[in-house]
């Protein structure tokens, strides 16, 4: 992880609590209102998806380009699974072994943005109820707008664009999110218990047969 990365991981969770900080109040006395009482299974879910919502927005758009930042020679990468050869261009510069093409920052790069989408897809299945095509709908919507997002240097709000629009992160991201359906999926299963039938077996009445009654 890069020194960017982790800076922007620090926006991120300080973003975090600021924004927790702020609706957890409203949440608490909602759900006072609502049940009665402080349930604490909303407030940990608000948690989780805004932690999750605010580290994605922060890695995907932060840090900003400095006064002093070099621009991107490259802006736009349309061609899938261009990753792969990547990896083999950076084995080929470091002098590495191809055995060791899971050490190259292209393919951890490429596995941070599979494992960015993973939470959305989870919580997609277990907090939102979608199916597996409309989880990947989802992810594939919401990495379309972070790529538009980054190729129009946020919508014209920074100086230039500094971030590549790239074809693999959409692939990525989505395949990111059906893992992540499928381990809520998976989840999901273990964890349902069998509903207990409510319907009671009543013996059947037995007939008595008076044996001197002519048939």
């Amino acid at each position: 992880m890069t020194n960017a990365q982790v800076t922007a991981l620090q926006y991120g969770l300080i973003g975090f609590f600021a924004l927790w900080a702020t609706l957890l109040f409203p949440q608490l006395i909602i759900l006072h209102a609502r049940h009665g009482r402080v349930r604490l299974r909303p407030v940990l879910t608000m948690a989780a998806v805004l932690l999750y919502a605010t580290m994605t927005l922060a890695v995907t758009f932060l840090p900003l380009p400095g006064p002093g930042a070099g621009r991107l020679s490259q802006t736009v990468q349309l061609h899938p699974f261009q990753w792969v050869a990547d990896i083999h261009t950076e084995l080929l510069k470091h002098g590495l072994p191809a055995a060791d093409w899971f050490t190259t920052q292209t393919f951890q790069q490429a596995t941070m943005n599979v494992l960015l989408f993973v939470p959305l897809g989870f919580f997609a299945r277990t907090l939102w109820k979608r199916g597996l095509i409309g989880t990947t709908l989802i992810g594939f919507t919401a990495s379309l707008l972070i790529e538009t997002t980054q190729l129009t240097a946020n919508f014209g709000t920074a100086p230039y664009v500094y971030r590549i629009f790239d074809v693999d992160d959409l692939l990525d991201n989505t395949g990111g999110a059906m893992l992540g359906w499928i381990a809520g999926a998976l989840l999901l299963s273990l964890v349902r218990k069998p509903v207990p039938s409510t319907v009671e077996m009543q013996p059947l009445p037995r007939e008595r047969i008076d044996l001197t009654q002519a048939r």
